[in-house]
């Protein structure tokens, strides 16, 4: 059974989350729309390239932040980049189809993937890339 203590500290986790998501989202939107203006690429380049920097700026707030974690770094970053493996072919796949294909609107068919990765992704970092490491970074020890 949790603590009233250990529910609020889980709810700030999610809100952390939820910030340095929206955080990395705008990075994200910055970087898509850019490209958008500058070049004549097709969606699918243009949402990875922008995707990666996201990732990038999320990992790391999140990592130091929100999870707290003195986890290995790089063994961190393969288990997202494993979450990835499976979340950027489907979501390339189906942003494209629904952008080229059906003609929706890249920016909207954007903002609905993101929305899909911001769920899905705190379920998977929470519990299986810092779920056992969770609040042992200096920060954590020393505030308690």
């Amino acid at each position: 059974m949790s603590s009233t203590k250990d529910n609020i500290s889980e709810i700030l986790r999610m809100v952390k989350f939820l910030l340095f998501s929206i955080s990395a989202g705008i990075i994200e939107i910055i970087a898509f729309e850019v490209l958008n203006v500058l070049t004549s690429w097709d969606y699918w380049p243009k949402y990875l390239t922008a995707l990666i920097l996201s990732i990038l700026w999320n990992f790391t707030l999140n990592r130091a932040y929100t999870f707290r974690s003195a986890n290995n770094v790089p063994v961190a970053m393969m288990k997202v980049a494993a979450f990835y493996v499976v979340f950027v072919p489907v979501s390339t796949i189906g942003g494209q189809y629904l952008a080229g294909t059906l003609g929706w609107d890249e920016t909207l068919v954007l903002i609905i993937t993101m929305a899909c990765n911001l769920i899905t992704e705190y379920l998977y970092d929470r519990f299986i890339v810092f779920g056992s490491s969770i609040d042992t970074n200096k920060r954590a020890l020393d505030k308690g």
